[in-house]
């Protein structure tokens, strides 16, 4: 890919983290905020925000994780996987919403980024990425398999940004219930827009899963790099 990549460091509430940088060819575009799953900012993060440079914006994917321990990156094996559980459920997520703010503030202040700022988010980021966008913190947001946004649906009016969300019809962590209590909370929400792919389990998206699903994968991406072109 023709990007540039480095890790920079962040001036959070509580203390200094990092956050991956990636470049698109010039230097220059608007920028998205990278949402990691609860592997951290692992190999294949860092390869979603090299794909989003290539593909002209500016990206900032920060270490959620940080208090728990710099950097941490882990697999999908099932020792990783339990680990991965751990920390999730150690997050304050209130507090990892904040780091989000400070990381939007950082990317706004970049020199390269020109005009609006979005969020996109995967798994456990995809929540977080529903909160970016209820909280106003971004100009817009978009979300793949967003665990748990079904339980947060108290905030559905909140959301004043355009907002896309991404789930797998075979998704056993986000059944189908859960995607239409969603889908009904957002009605009257014309700036929502909710795509459902066939035959997709949860992570659809990762290819360094068993759960990966190129055809999936690829309508997903470019639904989602026609959204950010209409609205970033």
């Amino acid at each position: 890919m023709d990007t540039t990549s480095n890790w920079i460091e962040i001036q959070g509430g509580d203390g200094r983290f990092d956050a991956y940088l990636a470049l698109p060819r010039g230097g220059r575009g608007p920028g998205i905020v990278l949402l990691q799953e609860i592997f951290g900012v692992n190999s294949h993060i860092r390869n979603v925000a090299d794909q989003y440079a290539a593909d002209g914006y500016v990206v900032l994917a920060p270490d959620l994780f940080w208090r728990q321990g710099a950097r941490i990156e882990l697999g999908y094996d099932d020792a990783d996987w339990q680990r991965a559980v751990e920390l999730k459920n150690a997050t304050d997520v209130a507090l990892a919403q904040q780091d989000i703010g400070h990381t939007v503030r950082a990317l706004r202040a970049l020199p390269g980024v020109q005009g609006k700022v979005g969020a996109i988010g995967y798994c456990f980021g995809g929540l977080l990425a529903y909160h970016a966008a209820a909280n106003g913190q971004v100009d817009v947001a978009t979300a793949y398999y967003g665990g748990g946004i079904q339980n947060q649906l108290a905030r559905a009016a909140q959301v004043r940004v355009p907002l896309q969300l991404h789930f797998g019809a075979l998704d056993a962590h986000i059944p189908a219930d859960a995607v239409a209590r969603i889908a009904t909370a957002f009605d009257d929400n014309d700036a929502v827009e909710i795509h459902v792919y066939d035959q997709a389990q949860h992570g659809f998206n990762c290819n360094h899963r068993a759960s990966y699903q190129q055809r999936a994968a690829a309508q997903a991406h470019g639904n989602t790099l026609l959204f950010l072109g209409e609205h970033l």
